[in-house]
């Protein structure tokens, strides 16, 4: 079992994740071996999904149906089209107060520019990930929240639109970040629902979070039993202490 996959298997037991982590990796010349799209994406979020069967080489064209991932992305190449196309899309969003022109500096944008973009399982990672992004339900994220603080001391930021700018916001920082989506994503991703929230973490330092994340997990199990404990015994008219609670926990 390669490092990628013993830290993907680990990430999938301690979150209990529906989705496997994705690892985005950017490169101006990927492995010649790797499939390519069979069709064209509404957007580049959708190769997050696809690439959990298998790894997906994605070039510049095959994110052009998407101006705003092509921009946040840095790609390089991008058709005479696209600049029309970004401009026409930034003119709807603002006409509707959704990205107003004083809002686009505040979007992350990849601070260099590539020509590729890898998408894969974290177990199947042709290339060191630049970026992993984990699909968490908010119970997972309060794992995922609390050994972000633990690496980081600090508390991650929470992006809004549009999604995939969580990418470079993490290529960028080498820190680690949430994104609550975007309308968009939304509509083209079905495993982003509702309930989920997007992370992303850093792919150099991807071993930290994972040994982190491993034992908070595993603490959250500890105390979610303790409480519940806890809360039957004052439901049935007790008033045990906590260290009455952790002995009954341990019994």
């Amino acid at each position: 079992m390669t490092a990628y996959a013993t830290l993907a298997q680990t990430l999938q037991d301690a979150l209990k994740l529906k989705l496997p982590p994705i690892a985005v990796s950017f490169t101006n010349a990927a492995p010649t071996d790797l499939p390519t799209p069979a069709t064209r994406a509404p957007a580049g979020c959708v190769f997050w999904e696809q690439a959990a069967t298998g790894p997906l080489a994605t070039t510049t064209q095959d994110h052009e149906l998407c101006a705003v991932g092509v921009y946040t992305h840095n790609l390089t190449g991008a058709s005479p089209a696209y600049a029309s196309e970004l401009g026409d899309v930034l003119k709807v969003m603002a006409g509707l107060e959704y990205a107003r022109e004083e809002d686009l500096p505040l979007i992350p944008v990849l601070s260099q520019p590539t020509r590729q973009v890898v998408y894969a399982p974290l177990a199947e990672a042709p290339l060191a990930p630049d970026v992993v992004l984990l699909f968490a339900q908010a119970s997972q994220g309060l794992i995922i929240a609390e050994a972000i603080q633990q690496v980081e001391m600090g508390i991650p930021p929470a992006l809004g639109r549009p999604a995939c700018a969580v990418v470079p916001q993490v290529a960028n920082s080498g820190r680690a970040a949430l994104s609550l989506g975007c309308c968009g994503a939304r509509a083209y991703l079905d495993n982003l629902t509702d309930d989920v929230a997007l992370w992303a973490l850093p792919g150099a330092t991807l071993g930290d979070y994972v040994d982190k994340i491993a034992k908070l997990a595993h603490a959250n199990e500890l105390l979610t039993t303790f409480h519940t404990l806890r809360r039957q015994d004052v439901a049935a008219g007790q008033q045990p202490t906590y260290g009455a609670s952790l002995a009954r926990l341990n019994s």
